[in-house]
């Protein structure tokens, strides 16, 4: 926590704000790459071995990989990670939500090309570029998403979602749904490539789709382990820590007094005069949410 505050003080501004929307736009585009230019999606995705011989932008182009090819269900994803993605950035801040996407793609690229280092160096360059071209197709976004869920859910774990609409469940357990979800596709890729292929190139799929889904997770568990105070972005936390500078008078003398300031993010009547306040029934305590967080925080209970 200590490096990361040093670190914002440092580069926060040349974080970028609303990041989510700009990795949302990347799913679009590929999404219709697929239909329109297949062959050009194809020089985007994440190959080593093609990066190792100088096609570096698929360090950075891999992101435009669909993660689905429904329609339908591209929508709901991008609705979906667009609220989670504000929730976080406005409850974590801008620059450690960057810190956060970044890394997980860092880690990424990095694993991949480890990956390939290792089946090169143990079975030669033939079975290394036949991993690299199973990698191009494994290698999208869809794991970056889930650290975003699984950050969401171990932020708001009791917040109650209606999976397929329908099922009311809470975050916790939907993570727990989800990594069932990450075992199935392991076990149905294994049995596709094993009609097709055979047993050893199913195995090799399926470890290197096991390596890929652990590294898109790893900056979930680096984050949240170097991060062992979470408690202080919880809405009781932040009131109690706000409240009392207010009470020691730190607020600037002349300064403009707000009427309404948000338990999450902070942000006042002054910040954007659209915006609309509630008290919530539910949390035991007088604290007041703007219209981002009214629905999507932690409810506060004292006992």
């Amino acid at each position: 926590m200590d490096f990361l505050n040093k670190m914002e003080r440092k580069f926060g501004r040349y974080a970028i704000p609303n990041l989510i929307i700009y990795l949302i736009g990347a799913y679009c585009i590929g999404f219709f790459l697929q239909y329109l230019s297949p062959t050009l999606l194809g020089y985007l995705n994440m190959q080593p071995y093609y990066v190792l011989h100088g096609q570096i932008w698929r360090i950075i182009t891999w992101i435009f990989q669909p993660t689905d090819s429904n329609v339908f269900f591209l929508i709901i994803m991008m609705l979906f990670y667009f609220q989670l993605g504000r929730v976080l950035e406005n409850t974590w801040g801008t620059f450690r939500f960057n810190v956060y996407i970044f890394g997980g793609i860092l880690l990424t690229v990095v694993g991949s090309l480890l990956m390939y280092g290792v089946i090169y160096l143990i079975f030669g360059q033939a079975s290394a570029y036949m991993a690299s071209s199973l990698m191009g197709g494994i290698i999208s976004t869809t794991y970056i998403n889930m650290s975003i869920f699984l950050a969401f859910a171990a932020m708001y774990p009791d917040m109650q979602v209606m999976l397929y609409f329908i099922i009311p469940i809470k975050m916790k357990w939907m993570a727990w749904v989800y990594l069932a979800f990450i075992g199935y596709d392991l076990i149905r890729t294994f049995a596709s490539i094993h009609a097709v292929l055979g047993t050893a190139m199913a195995w090799w799929v399926t470890i290197i789709m096991l390596v890929t889904i652990l590294l898109s997770l790893l900056n979930f568990l680096i984050f949240y382990l170097s991060t062992k105070n979470l408690q202080r972005y919880t809405p009781h936390e932040v009131h109690r820590r706000r409240a009392y500078r207010a009470s020691t008078g730190e607020s600037r003398r002349g300064a403009k007094i707000s009427k309404h300031k948000c338990a999450i993010c902070g942000r006042t009547e002054l910040d954007d005069p659209n915006l609309e306040f509630r008290f919530c029934s539910k949390c035991e305590g007088n604290y007041e949410y703007c219209q981002d967080h009214l629905f999507t925080h932690k409810h506060v209970h004292r006992s």
